[in-house]
């Protein structure tokens, strides 16, 4: 029985990560399907929605960098920023984004903070920000350190002899510490 019960295991762990993804990818597909309505000679087309997604999302990418729009696009947002409440999620959301796919791109910089040096206690994470000159206290960086499986993190400042720059991808240490070290660092 136990045999059995280990096999049962084993094909789990293959196939629900598979299986999850699969379901995802498609209630995300059948979702903008749906939003959209969009049927030819009466026949539904399985995509069409997120086709029709990212093409309006590219035509509003090339609208935007037309420099007949950017005063326009520069006023909505200061009337954004002004309106109270609204301010608040949109220039969080939009922090949050251009952090990991704007120009400005904050998660950039993996490091290693030592935290406790007597018991040998390392994190890893993320400098945002190389000077705290703000709160007069330019000898501090600013680090990240996302939580494991979870949409969240936390801001330490620690001294900059704590950190050690890793020279490793992004993305590798990213997916690293939000599956809480069981993904392989290459």
């Amino acid at each position: 029985m136990r045999k059995i019960f280990n096999y049962f295991l084993s094909g789990f762990l293959v196939v629900a990560p598979i299986g999850l993804t699969i379901y995802i990818l498609f209630a995300v597909i059948s979702w903008l399907d749906n939003l959209f309505e969009l049927k030819w000679e009466d026949h539904h087309i399985p995509g069409l929605g997120l086709l029709v997604v990212m093409l309006m999302i590219t035509m509003v990418g090339f609208i935007t960098k037309s420099f007949m729009v950017r005063p326009f696009l520069i006023l909505a947002e200061r009337v954004l920023h002004r309106t109270p409440l609204v301010s608040i999620i949109y220039s969080s959301i939009k922090d949050l984004f251009d952090a990991f796919v704007g120009d400005n791109q904050k998660f950039n910089r993996p490091v290693l903070v030592c935290i406790n040096e007597a018991a040998q206690c390392y994190k890893m994470g993320f400098v945002t920000q190389h000077s705290i000159t703000a709160i007069r206290r330019a000898s501090l960086v600013a680090v990240y350190f996302p939580h494991s499986y979870n949409f969240s993190g936390e801001l330490m400042l620690v001294p900059e002899e704590n950190v050690t720059f890793l020279d490793l991808p992004s993305s590798e240490v990213m997916k690293f510490i939000v599956s809480g070290g069981v993904s392989k660092l290459s």
